[in-house]
């Protein structure tokens, strides 16, 4: 049988979805790896460890198979950056999108001119994720480093580089990094400016379907002349894994983190909210917002409650917990921003909080409280990108949630959607995949979703009112709130 492998690189694995000429995923494969965060506000990762782990799981997916695929697709995190020498190699840990080292420099610069300029010309959000912020602490607070490195690179073009020696970055990887224009598909001279870089000091950037002509490097158990596709980002691959890639589709995931995607064939920018328009390929952007603070939330609650390394056992108790417990957890609200917020309100000083505690709530409330305080936080990024476009009726979702039917039965409920499954491997992989084929001629149109492979869970009406009066409270809390949770942030 023939086949495609998508990998995606992510946050914390590699993944890598066998998906076979028809768009059916058949075989997984993942492998895990570790951060580090030595000063409060860090979070590195060592390169070399994730090419590692690329290379293993790429390798046993085709060992599990028995024979090599026809192409591969790549997929990766967003906002990753390395600094590395002329022959690739990494001078210091990959700063991740979720290192908040640079949140006193995005603050300044997102409340300036040349920082809305920016944002409207890259579609990239002014906040410490993106790498021109990193590049502007790197420049103020590790001039040694920054003088001395040749290339300020993503996780994938670190890996592109071993396979190929060869720096390139592809549209969709380059415009989120703040510094890449949209309009003219080049690297954006005023974000370059302030950074105090040269584009030399860049990849060059490749449109998603491309595929290199160099010898293949590193990767014996491969053919050496199989076709590898570049690829794209992991959210803009979701919504295309999701077979969410037409006009007003849209995808919602919720794994570590959460984000609400739209597809578009233009950039939609909302300077309140600061959503961002990121490259799927020639014809379509991926539109939407990040949420810090999904799955992580749940994390912490358990480990802070019951195990600090919760298994199965301990997920469906605190599920059977949410599930017996009304909705709206009492008049008990929770806001879920425990590493600070992205969109909609992009703060780095806020906090999480539960509000309205009284004697009668029990620890279920706190629970079904913190899994509607994330579908809250879903529910204020999907209403900042609707005001750019027509009412969405149906969503696509993906993520570890899915697993959940209490969890995406509330977020259905929370935002009044229809929510839709398609396949529950990982989107952002099998999304690489679809690309890999239509860029190789092997499909001539993305795989669309059979009516009879959708399983769909419809809000229920009689929570309506209900959910709607709490999410404005759950609003107007963090507008409340917002002062003092930056006070309590500098007495950390």
């Amino acid at each position: 049988m023939e086949y495609i492998v998508g990998v995606d690189i992510g946050t914390g694995s590699v993944k890598a979805v066998a998906v076979d000429l028809s768009g059916k995923s058949f075989e997984t494969n993942q492998q895990h790896y570790s951060f580090q965060s030595p000063k409060p506000d860090y979070h590195e990762q060592d390169a070399e460890e994730i090419w590692l782990s690329f290379q293993k799981c790429l390798q046993e997916t085709i060992h599990k198979i028995g024979h090599q695929p026809k192409a591969i697709g790549l997929s990766a995190a967003m906002h990753s950056l390395i600094l590395v020498d002329d022959d690739g190699n990494a001078l210091s840990r990959m700063i991740t999108w979720a290192d908040n080292r640079s949140a006193a420099i995005a603050k300044k610069l997102k409340n300036s001119n040349e920082g809305l300029a920016i944002y409207q010309a890259t579609g990239t959000p002014i906040h410490a994720m993106s790498p021109l912020c990193k590049l502007l602490w790197l420049k103020e607070n590790d001039q040694e480093n920054f003088n001395n490195t040749h290339k300020f690179i993503s996780i994938k073009e670190y890996i592109w580089f071993k396979l190929y020696a060869e720096f390139v970055v592809d549209y969709s990887i380059a415009s989120c990094t703040g510094l890449f224009d949209l309009e003219t598909l080049t690297w954006n001279a005023p974000a370059l400016a302030l950074a105090g870089i040269e584009p030399s000091r860049l990849s060059e950037p490749v449109p998603t379907d491309y595929c290199s002509h160099k010898a293949l490097r590193n990767m014996t158990f491969l053919k050496q002349d199989i076709p590898i596709i570049i690829g794209a980002s992991d959210g803009c691959l979701a919504n295309l894994g999701c077979m969410a890639y037409q006009p007003g589709q849209s995808v919602m995931t919720i794994g570590t983190s959460g984000a609400v995607r739209i597809a578009s064939k233009k950039p939609l920018p909302n300077a309140a909210a600061m959503t961002f328009s990121y490259i799927l390929d020639k014809d379509t952007y991926i539109c939407g917002g990040p949420i810090n603070n999904g799955g992580i939330t749940l994390q912490w609650w358990l480990t802070t409650h019951d195990d600090d390394n919760p298994g199965d056992q301990e997920f469906d108790a605190f599920f059977e917990q949410v599930q017996q417990t009304p909705a709206g957890s009492n008049g008990l609200l929770f806001l879920p921003y425990l590493t600070g917020e992205r969109a909609p309100i992009w703060d780095s000083e806020s906090c999480g909080t539960f509000f309205g505690v009284r004697l009668s709530h029990k620890n279920r409330h706190f629970s079904r409280a913190l899994l509607e305080g994330i579908c809250y936080a879903m529910k204020d990024v999907l209403e900042a990108v609707e005001v750019n476009t027509e009412p969405i009726k149906q969503i696509y979702i993906s993520g570890g949630f899915v697993k959940s039917e209490v969890w995406v039965q509330m977020l259905a409920d929370i935002t009044g959607k229809e929510l839709v499954i398609v396949q529950t491997d990982d989107a952002s992989a099998i999304g690489a995949a679809f690309l890999a084929m239509k860029s190789l001629n092997l499909i001539h149109v993305y795989p669309k979703v059979a009516a009879g492979e959708l399983e769909i869970f419809k809000p229920n009406p009689a929570l309506r009112d209900h959910y709607l009066k709490n999410f404005a409270v759950f609003r107007k809390l963090y507008i409340d709130l917002k002062e003092t949770m930056h006070e309590v942030y500098l007495l950390n």
